[in-house]
């Protein structure tokens, strides 16, 4: 007996040893909460997922869907997640309005917007007198869509605002009994309302040129505390973008965002051509476009108030994304 469990104990220590370790490598994992809309414009990131590229940075990484943008603007504040991948508009809203000491690290993507409207509008003057819904009215795609709207001659009061949320409640609001007929729409609401007659008034990007919709917000004093895990996470979403973007990757890439998303086979396809198609509505290597910036700034100026040539760097700290660059 001495002799089996003289054999037994090196091999039980060694297994100790292997577990301890495990469990250190797992303790030492840097730990991120994303918060997301539902839409293929986080694509980079559900590649990065599924493919493991957090995991060999050492990176545990949850992804949390966030109902609207509001609650999205307070989770960062307070602390219940770390990382906003979502409209900056919001991010320079919790500068300006807040004070809140937020930083945009860097670009996500133009927001593959459309106006939709119901079936049975059929210019600008028949959403006159009705109603439209947005996301948060003082933010974001809600100030696209008033400015649209002025541009065919409708002012705020000519039309009632329905603050919703997140793309199925807006969709929600756009079906009999909701109350609105018209919305800024992206995939998959605006794929899924159009399979029900809906109309599209154009893309934002055809009607008012460039536009920054989305990008990655952070609090500035978090990214101080936490610049090498920034990092880290900036080069798993850059090259879980160069993946996504590659052609040759479409038909695994659709599924991936069937998985994440929760869309239909027929639905996560089109979101995938609008995001990383011929139309590339997704930033390659997530960089900021800084034109499409400026001119979210202005938009954001003309519609809520503000200095509509402020500086863009009031907003931004892109050293972490170059460092992110310089180490793939």
């Amino acid at each position: 007996m001495s002799g089996i469990f003289g054999a037994w104990r090196p091999t039980m220590a060694a297994g100790l040893i292997l577990l301890a370790g495990a469990l250190a490598a797992r303790a030492e994992e840097a730990r991120l909460r994303v918060n997301i809309f539902a839409g293929p414009q986080n694509i980079g990131l559900l590649v990065a997922q599924e493919k493991g590229l957090f995991a060999k940075r050492g990176l545990s990484v949850e992804i949390q869907i966030t109902p609207g943008s509001r609650a999205q603007r307070d989770g960062l504040v307070n602390g219940s997640f770390e990382i906003a991948q979502s409209a900056v508009d919001n991010a320079v809203a919790l500068v300006e309005n807040e004070k809140a000491d937020v930083i945009i690290v860097a670009g996500g993507s133009n927001g593959m917007l459309e106006l939709v409207v119901r079936p049975e509008i059929n210019s600008y003057e028949d959403i006159r007198h009705k109603g439209v819904v947005v996301d948060a009215p003082d933010t974001a795609y809600g100030l696209i869509l008033y400015k649209l709207l002025a541009l065919k001659g409708l002012r705020k009061g000519d039309y009632t605002v329905i603050p919703g949320g997140a793309c199925p409640i807006r969709r929600a609001a756009l079906q009999p009994g909701g109350g609105a007929v018209a919305a800024m729409l992206n995939p998959p609401c605006n794929l899924l309302v159009a399979k029900q007659g809906f109309k599209s008034f154009g893309r934002v990007v055809d009607l008012i040129g460039p536009y920054l919709a989305d990008g990655i917000w952070v609090m500035r004093p978090w990214a101080q505390r936490n610049g090498d895990t920034l990092v880290k996470y900036l080069q798993a979403i850059v090259e879980g973008t160069r993946w996504a973007s590659d052609p040759a990757h479409k038909a695994e890439l659709v599924p991936i965002v069937a998985k994440y998303l929760k869309f239909e086979p027929d639905i996560a396809a089109g979101a995938v051509e609008a995001a990383v198609g011929a139309q590339a509505g997704v930033a390659k290597d997530a960089r900021l476009d800084l034109v499409g910036f400026r001119n979210t700034l202005k938009l954001r100026a003309e519609i809520a108030g503000g200095d509509p040539d402020v500086n863009p760097e009031k907003y931004l700290d892109l050293s972490y994304y170059q460092r992110a660059l310089s180490g793939l």
